[in-house]
């Protein structure tokens, strides 16, 4: 509850007189009904034109008053419910920014969706109810009751049965929907989940004719959903008609008892009108508290999955002061010192007793089958995940020490899955180098073997990216996405398998480009295919999360008997022994 209500300090001089103004209108709304009662029990028939005039301004006058009052409480309570909801949004948001991978496996994408856009509005909604209600209903109806009882106490005695009765109903109605409303977000979360697959899947679904399963998954979630919400709505339509029911009963018997103490000259009209206003006041505060209770289980459901995100620490422990260029002995040295690691829901180590070391300008392979742990290698590298045990050093400096942005501002990392983001080509080159120029965006496009096909759009650099860059085929994202990290010029490059789509002859070519014009860069290539390594500096050789030999390629070729083995199942003896040529 703190770590999401914290966020409303800033707004509490404005909730001050939120509280005030809703105050004022309690009280102008609670004099209303008195000054009735006066006009009727003096009769107003045969009065003056001055004393007409007289009860007439000042009924406008308390009119005026109680709406000035309630818009000026109405918009406090929306400007701070918003406001609220803003740093509530972003707090959220900047948390999960600074969650590790290993968060985000934990907490799911959709999840997180859920949290940052509805679970928000649903604490939104309960601060701005609960600022017009939690103040104004408890003042009505203890106001109600007090003036209720200066008017006529026989006929106060109502109340003792009435509200009693309305609490018990709240109470039992409140215990039945809050798991109700747990259930509906998890749902919610679900089907999300669900939808965001289909979307992004739907290439793959139309492929394999599978609409009629996915429709199947989308009505389970959907009907889910639908399960729960008519259930609980079903608990909630009973509450209103209950209590409309009692308010109406109410006024019956006021005037039904009102009017024998009428007759027997114990009370006056215009006091058992003003009664009869007092009763109803006194029940729709109920009625409006009765509202609000149902909104705070959903809401307090939503407050529990906020603070779930905010009180996540990540599990990477970030540093705030630099390093010093001066203390990395050997910018683009990266060395592993016995690093193992293993997943928090692995039952084994992904790596294991990894040493190895890369120099500054050399470009090393990254070779191995299938769930050998090279993605992991270089999440590590990147410090997506901390390593269990061991030391990785960058430049001589344990990247522990070094704070992420500027860890992460020394690599250029092309994912295994080419991303690109919505808008133009341009802003996503410039998405690693926002100030690059146009003769860096074309040097990039160039090395990338990207600007051709640039060059022969429309709008060239400015042609549209859609989301994903499904308007694009598979080599050229993968293009786009080294030219990404080309443009920003940066000391150490990461490929994660990021030539796998391209063809043989643009392989050769990029990698013969990046030779000739990142000089002095480290390359790290992870990769299937065995041409794309054989002219390596280095290559390691990875089987089951261990470096069973690193070495060249000849090297390797003549000692390894795995590493020759996967060599020939791919190129012949002649092309492995004359290193690809």
């Amino acid at each position: 509850m703190k770590k999401t209500f914290k966020y409303l300090k800033p707004f509490i001089p404005m909730i001050i007189i939120g509280v005030v103004l809703t105050f004022a209108q309690s009280m102008l709304s609670l004099n209303l009904p008195t000054l009735m009662s006066d006009i009727v029990n003096n009769g107003i028939v045969g009065q003056s034109i001055d004393e007409v005039l007289k009860y007439g301004s000042y009924m406008l006058y308390v009119t005026i008053g109680f709406m000035v009052c309630a818009i000026g409480a109405t918009f406090i309570a929306s400007k701070v419910s918003a406001g609220f909801a803003n740093k509530l949004r972003n707090a959220v948001y900047s948390k999960v920014q600074k969650f590790s991978l290993s968060e985000y496996k934990k907490i799911s994408t959709s999840s997180l969706i859920t949290r940052t856009t509805n679970d928000v509005t649903q604490v939104q909604q309960l601060t701005l109810m609960s600022m017009r209600m939690m103040i104004q209903a408890p003042l009505m109806c203890i106001g109600g009751i007090i003036m209720a009882l200066s008017m006529n106490k026989q006929l106060s005695l109502l109340f003792i049965v009435v509200i009693p009765l309305l609490l018990v109903a709240i109470v039992m109605l409140a215990k039945k929907i809050l798991p109700l409303f747990t259930s509906l977000q998890k749902f919610t979360d679900r089907i999300n989940q669900v939808i965001r697959e289909k979307l992004t899947g739907v290439r793959v679904i139309r492929a394999f004719g599978s609409q009629a399963y996915e429709g199947k998954r989308y009505d389970k979630a959907n009907k889910d959903i639908y399960d729960v919400s008519l259930k609980a709505s079903y608990r909630m339509a009973i509450l209103m008609p209950v209590v409309l029911f009692v308010i109406n009963v109410s006024s019956v018997a006021v005037v039904w008892f009102g009017a024998h103490l009428i007759g027997d000259g114990a009370m006056q009209i215009g006091d058992m009108m003003a009664f009869m206003q007092y009763a109803i006041q006194v029940l729709f505060s109920i009625l409006a508290v009765t509202m609000l209770f149902v909104m705070i289980p959903r809401a307090m459901v939503s407050v529990k999955r906020i603070n779930e995100v905010l009180g996540t620490e990540s599990s990477i422990e970030d540093k705030i002061e630099l390093v010093p260029n001066e203390k990395f002995t050997n910018p683009g040295e990266i060395e592993f010192i016995n690093a193992t690691f293993q997943y928090l829901d692995g039952d084994e180590p992904v790596l294991s007793d990894m040493n190895f070391k890369i120099k500054k300008g050399e470009t090393v392979a990254i070779l191995g089958g299938t769930g050998s742990g090279k993605t992991s290698l270089l999440s590590l590298i990147m410090r997506f995940y901390d390593i269990t045990s061991g030391t990785i050093k960058i430049g001589g400096v344990d990247i522990k020490e070094i704070p992420l942005e500027q860890l992460r501002d020394m690599m250029g990392y092309v994912p295994q899955k080419a991303m690109l983001f919505s808008g133009t080509i341009e802003s996503n080159i410039k998405y690693g180098k926002q100030n690059a120029t146009e003769e860096e965006m074309i040097r990039a496009a160039k090395i990338s073997q990207s600007y051709d096909f640039i060059s022969s759009l429309e709008e060239q650099f400015n042609a549209p990216v859609s989301q994903g860059g499904t308007n694009f085929s598979g080599g050229q994202k993968q293009r786009l996405s080294i030219a990404r990290a080309i443009v920003k010029d940066p000391a150490i490059y990461l490929f994660d398998d990021s030539f796998s789509a391209l063809d043989f002859q643009t392989d050769k070519k990029l990698r013969d480009a990046l030779s000739e014009n990142v000089k002095g860069a480290t390359i790290v290539i992870v990769a299937q295919r065995v041409s794309t390594v054989l002219n390596a500096d280095k290559i390691l050789f990875i089987d089951e999360g261990k470096i069973i030999a690193q070495g060249t390629h000849k090297e390797l070729y003549n000692s390894c008997e795995e590493y020759k083995e996967v060599v020939l199942s791919q190129i012949t003896e002649e092309e492995a022994i004359n290193g690809g040529k």
